[in-house]
């Protein structure tokens, strides 16, 4: 059995106006505030029991949900009026896409973990997996760990601009399964491989080849993967969203003021907004257009009732009308943008979901654990190699090289000390230029010595690059970039178990504090 990685909680990057709607700065405008203690929380969850759809949601968008297993269980646990869910989402990116698109699910399991624990309500997680967002490019390719190295696996040949990729045709993947299945080589667990392998087959779509997979890693712990672009979601969501059109210009109102005020108190608004585009889409053969914030009634009376969807600012309120939701775990920029959603829930007269931040957590590898022991490093000082690098071949060079090479820094300014008061008839141009070429060939002497240094720890070196990598890929949080896969058929679910069990740390404080 493969030793354990370490999973760390690291504190969330978040901007200004994240943290602004996480400490509830803007609940004079509507945006809910977390619940302190538990009975806050039990009034909390009173108030999201019965959403727009009544105690049937879960038999009216059982289609869209699909959910089987311990999913299944937990799900019929919180239907019919029973208890509530806390949800999350994520767009299709390749292979499951990004760490952070499963710690995501995970820190929705464990805030329904700890808020069923500590309330006595059923609570459970809903992965809101959007499969009608029609952003080819963001999801289309995928850094797969390893060998200590990153591979770059991706999709070509996107679909026509606004497909949603629950209706994009998926591309041949022969490249890209060829990296996963050489990254995953000799592991353990590998039947999340073959999932992929299945999910990814000719003939599927993007968003359907995203939802089979993500269902295969999710559902066993409990958590239901609902596909947005379901018809059964379309056609729950058609009284909204068609009230959101007919009422465009009073929401575009609603929201151009909101996002001036978020302006005038020097906040960067996270969401743009389009001139004379509202925040529904229209959906003809699976291509989405922006409707127009005028004559949206004369179009909503002519659609159908699954020809509709929602844009980023409309589909939490949608979520939190669908689905009797007392939390929407965000990552940083989904949370800056509800301070906007609060707006488009006050203009339509429904409940502002409730949003809280998702777990940060960054894995390391034993081997990235046994690099960082043998240079005497933190994984945050891997971020910088140049800088590390450097202290790796001073520490190898011998000190007696590193004190004579101090001791003629010191001559040389010494010497330049006395010339100058020595009045030997040098100008002080000339000097300090005679200086200047005698300390630039210390610093190139320094260099060679320090060079022949790094020579003899070029394994060393090697091991901090190949850490670098996979701490820090692109240099930034290894969350951002990494896809999970790789080390899921290393280390199996014990890993996932070590990652919920961080994001409950995380849990309790949302729940306690």
């Amino acid at each position: 059995m493969s030793i354990m990685p370490v999973v760390e909680r690291l504190p969330l990057a978040m901007g200004a106006l994240a943290i602004a709607v996480r400490d509830g700065a803007f609940a004079e405008n509507g945006q809910p505030v977390r619940p302190r203690g538990d009975a806050a929380w039990r009034d909390h969850i009173v108030a999201c029991q019965r959403p727009l759809l009544g105690n049937d949601w879960a038999h009216t968008l059982r289609d869209a949900m699909r959910a089987s297993g311990a999913a299944a269980a937990r799900l019929a646990r919180v239907s019919d009026g029973q208890g509530v869910v806390v949800t999350t989402g994520q767009q299709p990116g390749l292979f499951g896409g990004p760490m952070y698109t499963i710690i995501k699910a995970l820190s929705a399991l464990a805030l329904a973990n700890r808020i069923e624990a500590n309330t006595g309500v059923p609570t459970a997680a809903i992965f809101w997996a959007a499969t009608d967002d029609a952003d080819f490019a963001e999801g289309a390719s995928t850094w797969l760990p390893s060998k200590g190295s990153l591979v770059d696996a991706h999709m070509s040949g996107a679909p026509s601009e606004g497909t949603m990729m629950s209706e994009a045709p998926l591309p041949a993947l022969n490249d890209a399964l060829t990296a996963l299945r050489s990254a995953s080589a000799g592991a353990a667990w590998p039947e999340v491989i073959r999932a992929a392998e299945r999910a990814y087959h000719a003939g599927s779509t993007i968003g359907g080849a995203y939802v089979a997979l993500i269902r295969h890693v999710l559902e066993p712990l409990g958590i239901t993967v609902l596909d947005a672009a379901h018809r059964a979601v379309r056609i729950a969501g058609n009284p909204l969203l068609r009230r959101a059109l007919e009422d465009a210009e009073s929401l575009d109102r609603a929201v151009s003021a909101r996002t001036g005020a978020l302006r005038a108190s020097g906040y960067a608004p996270q969401v743009e907004l389009v001139e004379n585009r509202s925040l529904v889409f229209v959906v003809h053969d699976g291509v989405k257009e922006r409707a127009a914030v005028r004559g949206g009634f004369a179009t909503a009376e002519r659609l159908s009732s699954d020809a509709l969807s929602p844009n980023v600012l409309l589909r939490p309120v949608l979520e939190r009308a669908l689905l009797p939701t007392v939390a929407y775990i965000a990552g940083p920029g989904e949370m800056a943008y509800f301070a906007q959603v609060s707006a488009v829930a006050s203009a339509l007269g429904v409940a502002a979901p409730l949003a809280l931040p998702r777990t940060s957590l960054r894995i390391v590898t034993p081997e990235v654990a046994a690099t960082l022991a043998r240079v005497g490093q933190s994984a945050d000082a891997m971020r910088d190699t140049h800088a590390l690098q450097r202290s790796l071949a001073q520490r190898a060079t011998p000190d007696a090289s590193l004190d004579a090479l101090t001791i003629l820094r010191t001559q040389v300014r010494r010497t330049h000390e006395t010339l100058r008061a020595s009045h030997a008839g040098l100008s002080p141009a000339a000097l300090d230029g005679a200086v200047a070429q005698v300390g630039h060939r210390v610093a190139r002497l320094e260099r060679r010595v320090l060079a022949a240094s790094k020579r003899t720890i070029d394994n060393d070196l090697q091991r901090v690059e190949n850490t670098q990598r996979l701490l820090w890929p692109l240099g930034g949080p290894q969350e951002r970039a990494l896809n999970l896969l790789p080390w899921l058929a290393r280390y199996g679910t014990p890993l996932l178990d070590r990652m919920l069990e961080a994001c409950d740390d995380e849990a309790v404080s949302l729940v306690n504090d």
